[in-house]
């Protein structure tokens, strides 16, 4: 149903019934202990099996390895909007940061490796991250400079990454490595595992997004075997570059859900809280607030209930994703900032959701490819 009452033209009961899975889920095993992850600083594992039980890990998976074999993007979005609720970007991109990590495994790796680095994924036994970003360069994917020499049946890898999500506690690292040349060609990506000798990590301490494990890995003369490699050696940059626009779309889900978070929060704040004699609602500066965050949450979700059905027709809109991202986790800005404005003292204070979201709202703008980044893909896909 959408909003207004009326049925959601693209949405069927089974896609309502996942939703209805998923808020069970929110509410029972994650809104809770929210706080006490945030400061702790990671995920408990077992919320991993938890999640598993619950379908968010498998969604887009295939389904001989545990996923739900169905690639329809709006059960996506549901997972991204749901679990939004929280009010946590760190739960999200530490819960689910299999879904970054583990596409290149699922569509190019062999059989023996989706047993071995897809299926306990699935399951929720063990936790998988990608590893792209390194200190001297951050959406410049084609110049990356860790390097994986050729050594027999071994590659041997020297180099670094960072902002790596779930780089804690990730039992397998998708990382991006360079086996040949300079440039897109010369790029490979290997399953780096956990306890590989010459392989640590440092954590990251970060303005948001707390409940995520974020680190910085260092690898020193790893040794990865040959078998660790998915896909064609020098064909990686392809690989990467496939589930960019998935992710991108995922993100302007989860800003929506957020932006949506804070609209309820804060009108139901203000139709709480009393001032001067009158609940805050009554004011009409706090009622053109309101009015503008639903306006332009209406409008995002228009587009990205738009954006996913184009995808289910077999289209890619790159361009328009791009601007997707960009409107939506600008606007998330705003509708974060305002929601924080009308509750005031209170909504600098730690513990209300509104607060932990304005201070997450900017890793969104920079997160699968910066807002400058966006636009200028966005307009060489114009063709101008």
């Amino acid at each position: 149903m959408t909003h207004s009452g009326a049925p959601h033209p693209f949405l069927t009961e089974d896609h309502e019934t996942y939703r209805s899975q998923l808020r069970r889920f929110v509410q029972k095993d994650c809104d809770p202990h929210i706080e006490a992850w945030e400061q702790a600083g990671e995920l408990p594992r077992s919320l991993q099996l938890k999640a598993a039980e619950a379908g968010v890990l498998g969604i887009g998976f295939p389904e001989e390895y545990g996923g739900t074999g169905d690639d329809d993007p709006f059960y996506q979005t549901i997972m991204a909007e749901e679990l939004a609720r929280t009010g946590s970007g760190g739960l999200i991109a530490s819960l689910v940061s299999h879904r970054i990590g583990s596409p290149p495994i699922a569509a190019h790796g062999t059989q023996e490796q989706k047993e071995r680095f897809l299926r306990p994924v699935m399951e929720g036994t063990k936790i998988a991250a990608l590893a792209i970003t390194e200190p001297g360069g951050g959406s410049d994917v084609a110049s990356l400079r860790t390097t994986a020499l050729l050594d027999g049946d071994h590659y041997i890898v020297n180099g670094s990454k960072t902002f790596i999500t779930s780089g804690m506690r990730a039992d397998f690292i998708t990382v991006a490595v360079r086996t040949g040349g300079s440039g897109m060609g010369g790029v490979s990506l290997l399953v780096v595992e956990a306890g590989t000798p010459g392989f640590t990590r440092s954590p990251l301490q970060k303005m948001g997004w707390w409940c995520s494990d974020t680190a910085t890995l260092y690898f020193q003369d790893c040794r990865v075997p040959v078998a660790n490699r998915i896909g064609e050696e020098n064909r990686g940059f392809k690989a990467i570059m496939e589930n960019f626009n998935n992710e991108r779309l995922m993100l302007c889900a989860q800003a929506w859900g957020f932006g949506q978070v804070c609209y309820e929060e804060a009108l139901a704040y203000a139709r709480d809280r009393q001032t001067f004699g009158q609940p805050l609602i009554a004011r009409q500066v706090i009622r053109h607030k309101l009015t503008d965050m639903k306006m332009k949450l209406d409008a995002i979700k228009a587009q990205l209930d738009l954006l996913c059905w184009q995808t289910t027709q077999g289209h890619m809109p790159v361009a328009e994703i791009c601007l997707l991202k960009n409107l939506s986790t600008g606007a998330l800005e705003w509708i974060a900032g305002e929601a924080v404005q009308i509750f005031g003292g209170a909504g600098y204070l730690r513990g209300a959701k509104v607060e932990r979201i304005f201070r997450e709202t900017k890793v969104l703008s920079i997160g699968g490819g910066a807002t400058e980044i966006m636009k200028d893909l966005a307009s060489r896909q114009l063709g101008y």
